[in-house]
Order: C-alpha cells, then structure tokens, then sequence
C-alpha cells in the first residue's frame, strides 16, 4: 500500500495547502492512505472541529497531534469523540483520547501510534517503553505500523528509529516544521525520516509571522503570535509498504509549492 504522511499543518494558510495540493498528490502517487500532523491546525495551536472538517473534506483520513494538541479547549473533546485522531499515547491516563488506532488498509488493517519525545519537551512517561508495550498489543493485530514520533532532539528521533527497525513499517518524526533530507529504508525493513516538515507558510519562522518571533528574541518577553500567509508550500512523505510483510520498499519526501 502507498501512504501520504503531511507534515505539522499550521493553521488556515496549512489547510488551504492541503486543500490545494493533497488531490494532485492522491493522484500522482496513487494514495491509499492520507495521514497528516494537525496539533498545529487551528489558529497555529491545537485543534478544532472545523479544521479537522475541512482536511478531512480535502481527502485526509487519519490525524496525528502532538503538545500543542491541548490549547484550544474547544478541540480537546474530538479526541474522544471522533476515531481518526490520535494524541501521544505517553501522557497521563486521564487524558483525553488515545494514542493508537487500527485503521482500513489494502490488505487489512493498518495500526497508527503517536508518541511524544522527552528532549526538551515536557515531561511525560519514557515514549521508548511506551512503543514496546504497544507493541506488544498491536503485532498480534497487523503487520503494517507507523509511528509518529513527535520530538524536539534528532538524536531522540534516530535512536527511535533504529530501536524500532524491523519493528514498524515507519517512524516519521514530526514538531520541529523543518524537513530533513535523511529519509531512508533502515536494513530490517522500517522506513525513517528525522522530520517530515510543515505545511503552511514558508515566509515565516515555523509558521508564524516573522516578527513577533524575532521580537521574543530581542525582548525576552511574551509576544502574540499568528499564523503567517506567504508562500505556503507542503511537505509531504510518500512510502510504499509491503501488505505482507509490513516491510517499505521505498520512502520519499517531497515538497509541493502552492500556486498563489
């Protein structure tokens, strides 16, 4: 089966760039599969109904989160509500929602894990632990598993990813809204990329206009930040995994412009 995994959606500028690319990318590439990062796809923190709503009326099936999954208030009650959002499974568990789903694929059902690294990060229960206990539940259920790894440190996302070779058919690294140029099919089998980027404006500092950002790092001090405009472009990966054997044959990122 072929997958599309989209990079931390930011904002309205990042949904209109799955809007305008994600038919043109289904269609290149034969799609079976359409997951996308949305912590990011409401105002540029959290999530919220009608950002999930119009993603999903652009042909995204299946939505990964992260830390910022919790402030918007008003998105936090979908991850109970609705069986096609995942937040990391390594928060406490009185949180909302969970961090695993079993989702249709080409030949059975595909398992989807969130996890969040610890690396400059809040503290949350070991995300290497918590992958092998999943594990253990899911490997009965399917072969083919992807995990998004959403983390700060690269050395936290390559140790996962070597940790979990041969384990998972993917482990794709989110947060950062910088893609990596190191993807690659490990030697047991497990497809890998360090950070798969953003979708959203690229006239920006991950997403944000320029110069509250660049105020903070002059003052020191609070500053409100939005969602920048300008040149939104999409990154995306695209991995071909083996219905058998959970194995993927071929990984790739690629990066869309969206044509004003």
């Amino acid at each position: 089966m072929k997958v599309a995994f989209l990079g931390d959606v930011v904002g309205k500028t990042g949904r209109r760039a799955v809007d305008s690319v994600l038919p043109r990318i289904r269609e290149t590439h034969g799609v079976d599969l359409v997951i996308a990062n949305a912590e990011n796809s409401a105002g540029g923190f959290g999530i919220d109904r009608k950002g999930i709503e119009q993603m999903e009326n652009a042909g995204v099936q299946f939505f990964t989160t992260g830390n910022h999954v919790w402030d918007k208030a008003q998105g936090i009650p979908l991850l109970d509500e609705k069986d096609n959002i995942v937040r990391p499974e390594n928060y406490p568990g009185g949180a909302a929602g969970t961090g695993f789903a079993l989702v249709p694929g080409t030949g059975g059902r595909v398992a989807v894990i969130n996890v969040q690294g610890r690396v400059f990060m809040p503290p949350l229960d070991c995300p290497f632990v918590c992958v092998d206990r999943l594990l253990e539940r899911i490997a009965p259920e399917t072969r083919i598993i992807i995990v998004d790894f959403h983390a700060e440190a690269t050395s936290e996302k390559i140790a996962m990813g070597w940790h979990l070779d041969g384990r998972v058919s993917l482990v794709l690294g989110t947060h950062t809204h910088v893609p990596t140029s190191d993807e690659r099919v490990l030697p047991k089998g497990t497809g890998y990329v360090t950070d798969v980027g953003m979708t959203g404006a690229y006239d920006s500092v991950l997403g944000v206009k320029k110069d509250a950002v660049i105020k903070r790092f002059f003052t020191m001090q609070p500053t409100r930040f939005e969602v920048a405009k300008g040149d939104a472009r999409c990154d995306y990966i695209i991995a071909t995994i083996d219905d058998d054997t959970g194995k993927t044959k071929t990984i790739e990122h690629l990066q869309v412009k969206v044509e004003e």
